[in-house]
């Protein structure tokens, strides 16, 4: 694959490598002939480089960050896949869990992408982060999550700002997917049998090319879903 600037080889580290998109991620920078490691509670696929992280701990996630850029010689690109909600309203989920809905969604993106930054910028890489369409539209029952990735919006456009010349910074922000996701989730807040959702290879097909550009050319913004996605616009 090319990364930027990068040649086959680059070296992608994934957050929330080992479900969901984060999963169809490593895979797709694998097949392209890419290094994906993995940041996650859980392990990733067999043989793919990872070290144990709760992305909540927002100092964890760095000390984890590095650890895994230098055991890998450095990185090329990041890809902060993870991501997780409860829905409620505001006073029926517990105050933990809105804390570590935002936690994990926001400072753990934040967090991850300031620890690799050293790593970026030597090898003028790329930051993908992912949000969501409730980052650009606000829905019932979704305070936690919606205040996470109307942040994580936010925090990618400034980043872009900040970076630009130096570090690519591609913002995606994607329509629901067909993943694990919804499954632990009260019946009312899952998707119904006749929902459309995409599929996360698809997805990440999408970042794989914002990975793919020429030195030079930023994709800064990508909004990818089905195209009946009801949560956009």
């Amino acid at each position: 694959m090319s990364a930027g600037a990068r040649g086959v080889g680059s070296t992608v580290l994934v957050t929330g490598g080992s479900s969901g998109l984060g999963a169809a991620v490593v895979a797709a920078v694998a097949r392209a002939g890419g290094r994906p490691v993995v940041l996650d509670r859980r392990p990733p696929a067999d043989g793919v480089p990872w070290v144990e992280c709760d992305l909540a701990d927002s100092r964890a996630a760095e000390a984890a960050t590095v650890q895994l850029a230098e055991r890998s010689g450095g990185l090329d690109a990041v890809v902060t896949a993870a991501g997780m909600d409860v829905p409620g309203k505001l006073t029926d989920v517990p105050a933990e869990t809105w804390d570590r809905i935002v936690a994990v969604n926001l400072l753990g993106t934040a967090a991850v992408i300031r620890a690799a930054l050293p790593f970026l910028q030597a090898s003028q890489g790329t930051v993908v982060t992912v949000a969501s369409t409730l980052g650009i539209k606000a829905v019932s029952d979704a305070t936690a999550y919606c205040a996470a990735k109307f942040g994580v919006v936010g925090f990618t456009r400034a980043l872009a700002a900040e970076l630009a010349g130096r570090v690519g910074v591609t913002l995606l922000i994607p329509g629901g997917m067909r993943t694990a996701f919804f499954d632990d989730r009260d019946d009312q807040y899952k998707p119904g049998p006749d929902a459309i959702l995409n599929d996360p290879t698809d997805t990440a097909a999408a970042i794989m090319f914002a990975l793919t550009q020429p030195p030079g050319c930023a994709v800064r913004e990508m909004i990818v879903c089905a195209e009946q996605e009801s949560s956009y616009p």
